[in-house]
């Protein structure tokens, strides 16, 4: 009779090397063991099995699950016993959710989940790899050591060597005596990186995607270029608190700038940036910024103080407020919203004394704007308030005019869908209304050539338009007429000695054009072509409006688009009397698959029958006859070269009053070159002719082919850009702004060196050199001339831009 089995006894197999296909086989049957109570469930009457919907593809297992997770072990030899321990060798292999170990031998302990590994120890977890001579590690807690190994981290690709390293739970680890670097290990051969940090202890934790090394110091092509008794830097793109690198910059100005910033990530939708920078020739300026993001609002605010600048031996300060928020609760209103854009500076010459400001405190106007708008059905509303503070230039020859305050504007709009008149569908109109009251601190002149200090008042507007278009393929008319109506209210007398004035401008237009197409062949290529002749004609009456002031007019900028325009001027303050009539045409070469553009050409020219006398102040009557005659051609032949230029031509002259030529050359990333050349004519013997130049371009495409762009990671290694912009006026024979720097890409640092000049006053500028060397995935040491580049350079890249994260079946083995 057969004796029972000895479960005790020690389980030996002596294994071939398990094939791809027969481990595939072993793991369907595993899986298939453990849904076998649910597949057999599934013939009966109720369904055994019930998949949960879910949004998100999880990647990482709870804890319950990972612990009945199933283990799998292959190798060339496996002994054991049963539930007590597993013994594999050759080519050891050790396969669980979320980690793969591979080693030259590996026990597994069943009791306390415990493996130990040995000769040529590799284990990826989570896509974080490490390798070494041997490994303890308990599985379910993630807890155990590595000694002498090699990692390389997924989310920033952090390479390093420790004599140690210990795993001290799913997301933390600890390794001592350790290098640490970005920069790729050779496939053989010794790990020479350019840059690395060195420290006794080195942390690193995956929940918050924090790297921390103890007595750390960062090397640089062999040199320490910073040490610290404790350096934290990230291992992802997570925000997280903490000091962001330091920032150094050299002025003429300001001297040596060194700035210190600090962040706050006060909530998921708040964070914080707190940056002192000290100037060596003017002292502490104390900056900051704070940032929202809610269901119903947002915005941001920034701001900075400096105690006695020993420039202007006074305080400079400086605060900007953007706020955005939606508002509910009142009922027959629909889309009710609050906008705040308030921007405020200490003094006249901030614009020039501070260049690095943000983009909107370098201007000359600022904005200050709190607006109420709402709607409700076909109407729309709003209520604001509108004021503008104004830096003027000592130079009287570079101040400018003041604009008016609109303190408070109420305004209503309705836009109603197209309605029938008479029984004809289709009919269109709008009537827009405003009720303002403006006010200024500026001198201005009025009617009868007195100076008045200021000249406050009110004005009441509407505007009624009605019109319709019958169109059919091929053509289209468009006739319409406009009512506008004005009252002004004013503080003191205007020249004609009355306090108040009304008027009523009608108008009449009849817009028409025709459509023609055709198949055409140029140069090789088939092509659609098209020709569009368009006739606009416009009347309005003459209304005396010179006595009135301009709170809000300027006249138009006279281009192939405004020629059709019923007034010349922007704003509510002058009707021209336009007596015209405006004859233009369009021809475009079209792709015939996709519709794009190739070639647009367009021709237009004004004829006056009668001369137009309302004017602004310091402008001329317009006489009647042809005006200039407006040419303009956009060419984008091929995706790498597009062509942009407008002619303003003078017949009676002979002579161009205005043209610009600018081309763009992009043959591929991280390559572009425009350049662009205007002239203005100004008086009858001054002009205005610039030349502007721009470039990105990298030098090995110079003297051969440029390689391959690496997704976000420029043109791979070991390579040098050039990046700039030259603004230079012809008649000074000067350049008027200079940007021009060098961009070094050793694949795990960059190296920038910027010069920039900028031109701020008509005899002065700013200048400062920015050098930066960005260890990537790490830090930022030096002066970051990034914004600058985006903000001058047309069609700029950055070197390293945002790409998804990685994920950990990147490196699945």
């Amino acid at each position: 009779m057969p004796s029972e089995p000895n479960t005790d006894a020690p389980l030996r197999l002596r294994l071939r090397p398990v094939s791809a296909a027969l481990r595939s086989v072993f793991l369907l049957a595993a899986g298939s063991a453990l849904l076998g109570p649910a597949a057999a469930q599934s013939s009966g009457a109720e369904p055994g099995l019930v998949l949960q919907p879910s949004l998100q593809l999880q990647e990482r297992l709870s804890g319950d699950s990972r612990q009945a997770g199933p283990t799998f072990l292959f190798g060339d030899q496996i002994e054991g016993q049963t539930d007590v321990r597993t013994r594999v060798e050759g080519h050891a292999e050790l396969r669980r959710h979320e980690m793969v170990l591979k080693a030259g031998q590996i026990e597994h302990n069943v009791a306390d989940d415990t493996v130990r590994a040995s000769g040529g120890v590799r284990i990826n977890r989570l896509g974080n790899v490490y390798e070494g001579p041997e490994l303890q590690l308990k599985l379910d807690s993630n807890e155990g050591y590595f000694l002498q190994p090699r990692f390389t981290l997924l989310k920033n690709g952090g390479q390093g060597e420790a004599s140690r390293l210990d795993f001290l739970g799913p997301d933390r680890s600890s390794a001592e005596q350790v290098i640490y670097s970005t920069c790729a290990r050779p496939d053989s051969g010794p790990w020479d990186p350019d840059w690395w940090v060195s420290a006794s202890r080195m942390d690193f934790d995956s929940a918050t995607d924090t790297g921390t090394a103890h007595q750390g110091v960062l090397h640089f092509k062999g040199v320490p270029v910073l040490a610290a008794p404790y350096l934290q830097f990230p291992l992802s793109d997570k925000r997280r608190s903490g000091l962001l690198p330091p920032s150094f910059n050299i002025g003429t100005q300001s001297g040596i700038e060194i700035s210190l910033p600090y962040y706050l990530n006060l909530a998921p939708e708040r964070d914080a940036t707190l940056t002192p920078t000290l100037m060596s020739k003017r002292g502490l300026d104390l900056g900051g910024e704070f940032r929202y993001l809610e269901r119903d609002y947002s915005g941001e605010w920034r701001g900075a103080y400096m105690s006695d600048d020993k420039l202007r031996s006074a305080d400079r300060w400086n605060a900007s407020l953007q706020h955005r928020q939606r508002l509910y609760g009142l009922t027959g209103v629909d889309n009710m919203g609050l906008r705040l854009n308030l921007n405020q500076v200490s003094d006249a010459n901030y614009w020039r004394d501070f260049p690095q400001s943000s983009k909107v405190l370098t201007q000359r106007l600022l904005p200050s704007e709190a607006v109420l708008s709402w709607g409700s059905g076909d109407w729309s509303f709003s209520a604001g308030s509108y004021s503008w503070q104004t830096l003027q230039d000592p130079a009287p020859a570079a101040q400018i005019l003041a604009p008016y305050d609109r303190v408070p504007s109420l305004a209503a709009r309705l836009a109603p869908a197209p309605f029938s008149l008479a029984g004809n569908p289709g009919w269109q109109g709008s009537l827009q209304t405003e009720l303002t009251q403006f006010a200024t601190d500026r001198k201005v002149q009025i009617g009868n050539g007195q100076t008045a200090t200021v000249l406050d008042g009110q004005r009441a507007m509407a505007v009624a338009q009605l019109g319709k278009t019958w169109q059919a393929p091929g053509w289209f008319v468009k006739p319409g007429l406009q009512m506008h109506l004005r009252q002004y209210q004013f503080d003191q007398a205007l020249g004609n000695g009355q306090s108040n004035q009304g008027l009523a401008v009608p108008t009449l237009s009849l817009d028409s054009g025709l459509f023609f197409e055709r198949e055409a062949r140029y140069f090789g290529r088939d092509l659609l072509q098209t020709l569009e002749p368009r006739l606009y004609y416009s009347r309005t009456p003459y209304r005396e409006q010179g006595y009135l002031p301009s709170f809000d007019t300027a006249p138009y900028d006279f281009n192939l688009s405004t020629i059709y325009l019923s007034n010349p001027y922007a704003g509510n303050d002058r009707i021209a009397d336009l007596d015209a009539l405006t004859l233009g045409a369009t021809t475009r070469l079209l792709h015939p698959e996709n519709g794009a553009e190739l070639v647009s050409l367009g021709v237009a020219q004004r004829y006056r029958f009668r001369e137009q006398r309302v004017a602004l102040p310091g402008e001329s009557v317009m006489s009647a006859g042809l005006t200039d005659l407006l040419l303009g051609a956009r060419v984008q032949w091929t995706p790498q070269w597009s062509l942009d230029s407008s002619l303003q031509y003078n017949p009676e002259s002979g002579d161009s009053t205005r043209n610009t030529l600018s081309l763009r050359y992009m043959p591929g990333p991280y390559r572009v070159l425009s350049t662009a050349y205007r002239v203005k004519q100004q008086t009858a013997v001054e002009s205005s002719r610039q030349l502007d130049l721009g470039w990105q371009w990298p030098l090995q495409a110079l003297f051969g082919p440029a390689p391959d762009s690496v997704a976000g990671r420029g043109l791979g290694p070991n390579q040098w850009y050039s990046v700039g912009r030259i603004n230079y006026s012809l008649p000074e024979n000067k350049i008027v702004d200079l940007l021009v720097g060098l961009e070094y890409d050793a694949c795990c640092w960059i190296g920038r060196v910027v010069l920039e000049r900028l031109q701020n006053s008509q005899t002065g500028s700013n200048q400062r050199i920015m050098f930066q060397l960005e260890f990537s995935g790490f830090t930022r040491i030096g002066s970051s001339p990034l914004q600058s580049l985006r903000n001058n350079v047309p069609r700029y890249q950055s070197l390293r831009e945002e790409i998804n994260p990685p994920s950990r079946f990147e490196r699945y083995e």
